[in-house]
Order: C-alpha cells, then sequence, then structure tokens
C-alpha cells in the first residue's frame, strides 16, 4: 500500500512512471533541476534533448542506477529509493552502450539472461524460442552476437530486455548507429509491443525525426522540461508558420519588423525569426519591403526543432555544441 504522506501514490489508473521535483548534481553541475512528468499506460513515452540536456541522468534514475537527490520517483507505485530491486523486476531496460555477449549465440544470450530472472526449463526454453520468432531471430540463433549486423543485435537486445515479461520497457538512444532501413524495423517492432501486447516504452533521443513515433514528448534543456504533450500538440503551440530570415543586420532588421508589422521578431543564433500564423503571406510583404536586407527567407510549418528554439530561444544543435564544450573543458 503507497504511503499516504507520499506526494505520489500508485493506483490501476495512476500512470506508470511518476517523477515529482527530482533534482540531480554531478559536483557544481546541475544535471536535473526540479523535474516532473508522468507516463501512461500503453504508451510511447521519448525524452528528447541535446547532449547534456539532462535525460540519460534521468533514464539511470529510472533504472535505479542512479538515486535522486531530491525529489521521488515511482515505477508502478514502486519508489526507486526504496525498492530498487522491485523495480529492476518490473522494467526491461535496453542500454544505448551493448550488453551482449559477443562470444556468445543469439539463444545464448538469451538463455544466460533469463536464468538470472530465476527462469529455468521448459519455461525458458518456450520463452526464448517466442522471443526468437517475435524478432525474426530464429534462423540466426545459433550464430555468434559477433557476426551479427547492429540491427539484428538490436533486436537481440530487445529481446533480451523482455525476456522477464516487464511491464515497463526503456530503452536509452536504441537506435544509435543504425541504418535507416534498420531503424525502422525497430520501430515497426515497438508500436507492435504497444499496441497488441501492451507495453509501455519510454526512450531517450537526440534525434528530433524518432520522437514523431511518440504518444507523449517530454523535451529537456539544461537539466530542465520545456516542453511536454504530443508531437502534434506541441507543433500546435508554435505560433503558426516560422519565418527565419538571414540578414547582415538581424538585430536591426528585427527592430524594424517589430514596429511595422506589429509581430514578434526574435533574434536566433543570428538570424531573424518570425511566427505567424499566415506566415506566407507575411514572408511575401517581408520580402517586398526588405528585398536590399534579406539574404535569404524560409518559411514552413512548424517542426520539433521550431518548438525547441520557440522554449529555449536556441537551436538544438547550438546546446548540444555547448554541452559537448563543456564536457570536453571537465576533462
Amino acid at each position: 500500500m503507497a504511503d499516504q504522506s507520499s506526494p505520489l501514490s500508485s493506483s490501476e489508473t495512476d500512470p506508470v512512471v511518476q517523477v515529482a521535483h527530482v533534482s540531480f548534481r554531478y559536483g557544481q553541475h546541475q544535471a536535473l533541476k526540479d523535474v516532473a512528468l508522468s507516463v501512461e499506460r500503453k504508451q510511447i513515452f521519448g525524452l528528447l534533448g541535446p547532449n547534456g540536456g539532462g535525460k540519460t541522468t534521468l533514464f539511470r534514475i529510472l533504472c535505479t542506477l542512479f538515486v535522486p537527490q531530491q525529489g521521488e520517483v515511482r515505477v508502478m507505485g514502486v519508489d526507486v529509493k526504496r525498492d530498487p530491486h522491485e523495480v529492476r523486476r518490473l522494467i526491461g531496460v535496453v542500454f544505448q552502450s551493448n550488453s551482449l555477449d559477443l562470444e556468445l549465440t543469439s539463444q545464448e544470450n538469451l538463455l544466460h539472461q533469463g536464468r538470472l530472472y530465476g527462469l529455468r526449463g521448459p519455461e525458458l526454453k518456450e520463452r526464448v524460442e517466442h522471443l526468437m520468432v517475435r524478432f525474426g531471430l530464429e534462423q540466426r540463433s545459433k550464430d555468434r552476437v559477433r557476426t551479427l549486423s547492429g540491427g539484428l543485435r538490436r533486436r537481440v537486445a530487445l529481446a533480451k530486455g523482455l525476456l522477464h515479461r516487464p511491464q515497463i520497457l526503456m530503452l536509452d538512444e536504441p537506435t544509435q548507429g543504425l541504418d535507416p532501413g534498420a531503424r525502422l524495423d525497430f520501430w515497426r517492432y515497438l508500436r507492435v509491443l504497444r499496441d497488441e501486447e501492451g507495453m509501455t516504452i519510454l526512450f531517450t533521443t537526440h534525434l528530433m525525426e524518432e520522437t514523431e513515433q511518440c504518444d507523449h514528448l517530454v523535451i529537456l534543456s539544461k537539466g530542465e522540461v520545456v516542453a511536454s504533450g504530443s508531437p502534434k500538440a506541441l507543433k500546435e503551440k508554435v505560433g503558426g508558420d516560422v519565418i527565419v530570415i538571414r540578414t547582415s543586420d538581424p538585430a536591426g532588421l528585427g527592430d524594424s519588423i517589430r514596429k511595422r508589422f506589429s509581430c514578434e521578431a526574435k533574434l536566433v543564433d543570428g538570424t531573424v525569426r518570425v511566427e505567424d500564423h499566415r506566415g506566407y503571406e507575411l514572408a511575401a510583404k517581408l520580402m517586398e519591403s526588405y528585398s536590399d536586407q534579406i539574404e535569404a527567407l524560409t518559411v514552413g510549418k512548424p517542426t520539433l526543432e521550431d518548438v525547441f528554439v520557440h522554449e529555449t530561444g536556441h537551436h538544438f544543435e547550438e546546446s548540444q555544441e555547448s554541452s559537448e564544450v563543456r564536457s570536453q573543458k571537465s576533462e
């Protein structure tokens, strides 16, 4: 029974993952700051952020590898601080780095994983055979993992994470290093797990195109949640079409556009950015009015990159580059 004094409780209708006011530091670096989110049942839930945005730290807390320094996290109603062993029983995890023994066969990797979770005899054998068929690995079951392609290795890792029938599958950068075809196959498998087996899937990524697969998305930047919702809803929050103008004097042009057209013109990474529900009409007026100042102009429907810029004031790539510079300075 859940602690009634706790800010998070559990029932059949509650989210399967609940995060409340979680913060985490590495020395002086604030990796997470007052993060709150919830994951509903039978969702594909994405954590999107640049390198250094906090998503991997949060993922490690959810997997019980890190303990939250502040705040509370529950998985299926179980507190990750108080009962990490029970949380591990409830989740399946596929890490970004390889967790397979390359010298063992696909089948042997699964058999050893099953024994770690107490599976034995016919039950284990049937479970391994089922997953081999499920992920199209039955013809490669006797092959050493070393000989498999990146896409096939990912399938084995996914089968390994599902062997003990977890209620939630957690994946860290799951398609890292896969070619486009293997990525499409991988996401097809995940949708089948959600739709046919009712699996809840949580994954991290820095690839915006992958987040279109989500039912719900949380965007992290500098350790904070900057946006949350379905990809469609998030894009609808941006103020219409997005116009991006390159010019030699962005500050001057932006100021002139604000005064002349009574609209908000933001300066983002050396460009002028305008959001307007009639973007194509406004773009034509801007070209007519400032043809001698505009070097290039683009207009289009909002993307998740535009959502990130709208919420943070800078591009996703700039945030990633900044985190890499901080990382190099700390080495």
